[in-house]
């Protein structure tokens, strides 16, 4: 007698239209069958009758917490994709999430996160990237059917019967309009197309441009967008909810041209016949793709069987992670090209974290000391944050970061022409946290490093960053042809302002200067240079990465810091790649990390990182973080991770704890001593 086999017990999480068409795909799916139904509206006509013999339960919470629910799909309103795929993660459930799978890739990213932390599936449910037809017309490429692919034209779009304010393709609230709801099945496409002719499962554009109609609610109602992929592979774009198109996918190449109208619906909803064209000078040629399956079911058990054998994501030609936010990043440059930010992104409406949650605060994984000068503890590591450029992107990480314990906020005028100032500003807002934050500010960069500038850029500082003081000042660079005393003089004057309320120093100063300026400040009761923020690691910079630039890392500089108990806030703490599978002594490609590391000395500190590394568990570059926090003075590493995976990461480095035995090993590889573990 054999047993049933095992299936995936499905729970809808939003029942609206396209819910109802993934529940005949589970209906008709080898793997699945669907169990129940999380409403906000359970009372709702017609749940029952469109949803037959799945249990309807009350609100979203009922279904994540269902034991009887192995995974979920997730059909809600474009904006609450994030915050319940997270949410269902947490709670051990697998996750199928209608598209897109976030707002934007840094939203998709933070759910990737918490499905690779929760061991969950995560797929996004892009339903024409599992039939028989996309495989078929990645074979034709592959196979040269149309000679060299040159462009590839695709379109999505269809025309409302008006415009609709209440509809949520119109709805700016609920990131309406053309870009996410239908943009991405072209955009997808050409990845997977330019991908095959390049040999790849699917391939990046290193060019995007675009151009759209914003609507009277704000959104884009019909738009366009030009995609260049290396190789000279050009793919023209274009949807939209208020425009029918002609939907019609067309491949060019050197020998011919194929044509597939509606690829995104296959042979059909229900099963049926797809058509292939092949057009060639002279000839045509249909390549008819027969399948009798439901379209939606084949999602559900390519979702099924990745589940069932423990896989994280789907397996190709399915939209695996790096394919899903290779897709976002290329909407992202799309909206930003035509300035669509949805007012659901703004600071006044992101009030919660990525996860539907107010800001947590006593974490501490990220440990706090005490720095002189400083009225409050200050973390351990200081955050940099320069790749943000809107609220919502940037409020993932920083809220991760605080709620982690992190406190110490790294800015400079010049980042992103202010708007990292900005972005900060917003943030300690919004959540309401200034005054447990320790905001460094910088100013007077080249070519403009004058006294006067400091207190003329410090005025825009602190009109971006939404407060009266920064609480640790550097001058970001410095003109040795200015005498020190005109400096100290210029900090002071603002530190008597109150417009900064904590230590004054300099960003890549000699310890000439600074020595010089202590001694002025000394003579003449001047609030004196207390900090500093230069290079330092474990790997020593033996050229200025950017002009201008100054190291401490030398055997000199850590003894005048250490004799000086000068704190420092350490840029490039990580050696900037040096640490990680980047370099090598045979890797010669990244012309940064040879100028600026390559040495043998540097060499031989990394392969004792390498070293003790195995023996802990660990990184080599988790070793190079410990090192810098580790050093006999107060020694701040400022780290810059991208994402989620990368800020914890970095904290792996906080359980390290190194003996001055340690670093004196790894720094000059004594063979009186080895670590053990």
């Amino acid at each position: 007698m054999t047993s049933e086999p095992q299936k995936i017990r499905w729970g809808i999480l939003g029942p609206g239209t396209i819910a109802k068409a993934f529940a005949g795909g589970v209906a008709h799916s080898r793997t699945g069958t669907l169990v129940a139904i999380g409403a906000r509206n359970p009372g709702k006509s017609g749940l029952a009758e469109n949803f037959p013999g799945a249990r309807i339960l009350d609100g979203y919470e009922a279904l994540l917490a269902d034991p009887d629910v192995d995974a979920i799909y997730i059909s809600t309103p474009h904006p609450s994709h994030a915050e319940w795929a997270i949410r269902a993660a947490e709670a051990g459930k697998h996750v199928l999430c209608e598209k897109p799978m976030g707002l934007t890739a840094f939203e998709a990213d933070a759910m990737i996160h918490a499905a690779r932390k929760a061991g969950t599936f995560l797929g996004e449910a892009f339903m024409y990237r599992l039939h028989p037809q996309t495989t078929k017309l990645v074979e034709l490429v592959r196979s040269g059917a149309i000679g060299e692919v040159r462009m590839v034209k695709s379109s999505f779009g269809f025309a409302m019967p008006g415009f609709m304010p209440e509809h949520r393709l119109y709805a700016n609230d609920l990131a309406g309009g053309g870009i996410l709801d239908v943009g991405g099945y072209p955009v997808s496409m050409a990845r997977l197309i330019a991908g095959a002719a390049l040999g790849k499962p699917f391939a990046e554009p290193d060019k995007v441009a675009g151009a759209a109609h914003l609507g009277q609610s704000g959104v884009d109602e019909w738009a366009s967008a030009l995609l260049h992929f290396p190789g000279g592979i050009v793919a023209e774009l274009s949807c939209g909810i208020s425009l029918a198109q002609d939907n019609v996918l067309r491949i060019l190449g050197t020998r011919g041209r194929i044509e597939v109208a509606d690829f995104w619906f296959a042979s059909g909803r229900e099963g049926g016949t797809g058509e292939i064209r092949i057009i060639r000078p002279g000839a045509e040629e249909v390549i008819e793709v027969r399948e009798g399956r439901w379209l939606y079911a084949f999602e559900v058990d390519a979702a099924g069987e990745a589940i069932l054998a423990g896989k994280q994501e789907f397996a190709w030609p399915g939209m695996g992670w790096a394919d899903s936010l290779g897709n976002l990043r290329v909407l992202d440059k799309w909206r930003a090209a035509i300035g669509l930010e949805y007012e659901i992104e703004k600071p006044e409406k992101r009030v919660n974290t990525i996860s539907g949650r107010r800001l947590r605060s006593g974490g501490t994984t990220i440990r706090k000391r005490e720095i002189p000068g400083l009225p409050r503890p200050a973390s351990c590591l200081a955050l940099g944050f320069e790749d943000f450029r809107t609220f919502s992107s940037g409020m993932i990480l920083l809220d991760a970061y605080f709620e982690a314990g992190g406190n110490v906020f790294d800015t400079a005028f010049i980042y992103g022409s202010g708007y990292t100032e900005t972005l900060l500003g917003q943030w300690l807002k919004n959540r309401g946290v200034r005054e447990h934050s320790v905001v460094i500010g910088k100013g007077a960069h080249t070519p403009l490093c004058y006294p006067d500038v400091i207190g003329k850029q410090l005025t825009q500082s602190l009109d971006r960053l939404q407060t009266d003081h920064v609480d640790v000042y550097f001058m970001h660079r410095d003109d040795p042809d200015v005498p020190v005393d005109e400096f100290v003089d210029a900090m002071d004057r603002e530190v008597r302002a109150g417009r900064i309320r904590g230590p004054v120093g300099g960003s890549n100063w000699t310890r000439e200067r600074m020595d010089e300026a202590i001694a002025y400040a000394e003579r003449t009761g001047k609030q004196k240079p207390g900090a500093l923020s230069n290079n330092f690691s474990l790997a020593e910079m033996l050229v200025p990465i950017w002009p201008g630039c100054v190291t401490s890392s030398s055997d000199d500089w850590k003894a005048w810091l250490t004799a000086r108990q000068m704190p420092n806030f350490a840029w490039s703490s990580q050696g900037r790649g040096f640490f990680t599978g980047r370099a090598g002594r045979d890797q010669r490609d990244n012309e940064e990390l040879v100028r600026v590391w390559y040495s043998e000395k540097n060499f031989g500190r990394r392969d004792r990182a390498i070293e003790l590394a195995n023996r802990l568990g660990k990184s080599p570059i988790h070793i190079a973080l410990a090192y810098v926090l580790a050093q006999p003075f107060p020694s701040v590493p400022l780290i810059g991770p991208r994402t989620l995976d990368e800020l914890e990461d970095s904290l792996q480095a906080l359980d390290i704890a190194l003996s001055p035995d340690d670093i004196a090993w790894l720094d000059g590889g004594s063979d009186q001593h080895r670590r053990t573990g």
